[in-house]
């Protein structure tokens, strides 16, 4: 792909999913990529979006090119936001700009995205797919989805306060004191956690819940009221700390006992999701009618079918007088710092994967082992392959 006398060439294409505003590069990570021996080439008008211009990244050393085109046929390595299978309509005219022996790092939806992994595999090129990257502590600065989560937790609380008829806080006025909203988080991840701290800032009664009785220091830590459900939820926790999907009789006496919360909620902020699943049913109809009129919910499971049972993806939708937010792509509407956390990550994750000026590929490694979907025009990830039906790689067959 490369040799030692030219510096490995990092591509950055502009983001083609609509209302995509993330760049996958910004320009102050660009002389750090350059310190660590790669070129960046950058599409004209990639970051326009982040309200970066073409001028930044080449003041800090970046080349701009005009044609989509010559970004990936001069690039080793294209960084992308999303790439082909996060983007399967306009991504999809991406590929006939491939070629064999390039790699792409950035997000592909690979779980849900099974056939448009197999189509970058027969051309020959290496695909990392970084939310597939293992939630382990030597991985947290490459940990994309914690980054875009945090993003996501902290704006959602803001569409709610904007859509609240009611303020935040509990204020002492002249008028008579003002009580404070009541705002319930459903799940306690990144995105939960983050929305708990922001809504306490706004001066909000929080409230909290999760199938993991592991984070209750962590809710409790920042302010909020842990909900505790006695159920059996030992098993509610996958080795890589994702909350795993339960039956529907769990999910059943988890609602029963929720109803009465959530019909005491102002708002409520939904989070819960399982990787490749379906976002399981947490608010029913039922709960959405014991709210009263003006209430918000926003739910940021929308993109995979809703914590809500009347969310819907993209739209606000009004029920017996309570709103229910569906936001899709919510770190895209903050993408300056979006841009900035996620550049940040793909450079560590690079370094990881780049030594003495090569991209290597030790499959002894859990993080490359994760990451990397297809490699010499095959899938080699495991689970990917077993999803498309495909025989299981033996020992030392990757190369």
């Amino acid at each position: 792909m490369t040799n030692d006398a030219k510096p490995l060439s990092v591509g950055v294409p502009k983001e083609t999913f609509p209302d995509e505003r993330r760049v996958a590069v910004v320009p102050d990570i660009v002389p750090q990529f350059v310190k660590s021996g790669m070129k960046v080439i950058l599409e004209s008008g990639a970051g326009i979006e982040s309200g970066i211009t073409d001028a930044a990244f080449r003041d800090r050393g970046a080349v701009i090119e005009s044609d989509r085109s010559e970004v990936f046929e001069h690039s080793d390595i294209i960084l992308q936001v999303r790439g082909y299978g996060a983007n399967p309509d306009r991504g999809r005219s991406d590929l006939e700009f491939m070629r064999k022996g390039q790699s792409i790092i950035g997000l592909f939806e690979p779980l849900t995205s099974i056939h448009q992994i197999k189509d970058i595999a027969d051309l020959g090129v290496n695909l990392f797919a970084v939310e597939m990257m293992p939630r382990i502590t030597r991985a947290q600065s490459m940990d994309t989805l914690s980054s875009m989560a945090t993003i996501a937790g902290y704006k959602a609380v803001l569409m709610a306060a904007n859509a609240l008829p009611k303020m935040f806080p509990m204020l002492m006025t002249a008028a008579g004191t003002i009580a404070p909203a009541r705002v319930f988080i459903v799940g306690a991840g990144v995105a939960g956690l983050m929305a708990i701290a922001s809504a306490k800032r706004l001066g909000a009664v929080v409230s909290a819940y999760d199938v993991r009785p592991a984070v209750k220091e962590q809710v409790q830590s920042l302010g909020a009221e842990f909900l505790e459900i006695e159920l059996a939820a030992a098993d509610s926790e996958d080795k890589g700390g994702y909350a795993k999907e339960m039956d529907e009789e769990f999910y059943r006496k988890q609602r029963e006992m929720m109803t009465k919360v959530v019909a005491a909620s102002d708002v409520v902020i939904t989070t819960a999701a399982v990787p490749g699943k379906k976002a399981p049913v947490l608010i029913t109809s039922d709960m959405v009618k014991g709210m009263s009129p003006g209430s918000v919910i926003v739910d940021l499971a929308a993109e995979r079918g809703g914590n809500c049972e009347l969310t819907k993806q993209g739209e606000q939708v009004v029920v017996d007088g309570v709103l229910i937010l569906g936001p899709a792509n919510v770190p895209s509407t903050v993408p300056f710092h979006a841009s900035q956390m996620y550049s940040k990550n793909l450079l560590t994750f690079l370094k990881h994967l780049v030594k003495d000026g090569q991209l290597q590929f030790d499959m002894e490694d859990e993080i490359t082992r994760g990451t990397l979907m297809t490699r010499g025009g095959d899938v080699v990830h495991p689970g990917i392959r077993e999803m498309l039906g495909l025989e299981p790689i033996t020992q030392g067959r990757e190369g």
